[in-house]
């Protein structure tokens, strides 16, 4: 096969909510398209005028297998997104021994019976929504005797089909979370629009920025920002994002 070229293995079956198909991207691929990323990141912060230094980096490697995932070790990556967190968890168990510093953030919709999950073993979690689903993980974590960094997910682009808090909703949701001392507030998360307008993504990335600067004044624990991805991460930055969560650009497409 032709260096670059993904690999597709298995059938496209489904079995408790994730793929059996495995995508697999060549290592030289992914060490390559880590710098191009980390490159663009570089750029897109000196633009702004901001320190590329305060913004991170989050690969996500969903639907990517073992092999891709070690390429990325192999290439300094040390924290890995997943959108379903049993892929995660299959993923962590299969490589805990074999690559002992990679630590695991789950970016997706997460269902409260699967919190469990969740508490033994990510180090991040970016779609906190609800009081139900912080008081779950509370439980879960106090089990484990863990703790869990959290950005709560803001819906500020306002449509249905997604999740996350109204933005006006958000600062009184912030207020609960000092109940929850296994929870870590790191920030806000959002998901712009599907769009190639930068006026309409730049103007999602802000509202999340400025409701932030209004946490801050309720949790001075709510300091960054998980927003932009692998086709709008530019303008994510220039908005202040401090994590861009990038898969595609990475690992290739799905």
């Amino acid at each position: 096969m032709p260096e670059g070229q993904t690999r597709f293995r298995g059938s496209p079956s489904y079995t408790r909510g994730m793929p059996d198909a495995v995508l697999e991207q060549p290592a030289a691929a992914v060490s390559t398209n880590l710098e191009a990323a980390r490159k663009r990141i570089d750029r897109a912060a000196r633009e702004a005028g901001r320190d590329p230094a305060d913004v991170r980096l989050l690969p996500v490697s969903k639907t990517f297998g073992n092999d891709s995932i070690r390429a990325a070790y192999a290439a300094g990556v040390r924290l890995l997104g997943e959108n379903l967190v049993q892929e995660a968890q299959r993923k962590h168990e299969a490589l805990a021994d074999e690559l002992p510093e990679l630590s695991w953030a789950i970016i997706g919709h997460l269902q409260t019976n699967k919190a469990r999950y969740v508490a033994r073993f990510a180090t991040e979690f970016h779609a906190l929504d609800s009081t139900r689903l912080a008081s779950m993980l509370q439980r879960r974590l106090d089990i484990e005797d863990r703790t869990l960094d959290v950005y709560v997910q803001v819906n500020a682009a306002g449509e249905e089909s997604r999740y996350g808090l109204a933005p006006a909703e958000t600062v009184d949701f912030i207020r609960t979370l000092g109940d929850y001392d296994r929870l870590q507030l790191r920030g806000l998360m959002t998901m712009a629009p599907f769009t190639d307008d930068e006026e309409v993504l730049g103007s999602c990335f802000r509202t999340v920025r400025e409701l932030r600067d209004a946490t801050l004044e309720v949790d001075g624990r709510a300091t960054g920002l998980s927003m932009g991805m692998s086709a709008d991460l530019e303008v994510a930055i220039r908005e202040g994002a401090t994590t861009v969560r990038v898969g595609s650009a990475i690992f290739g497409s799905r």
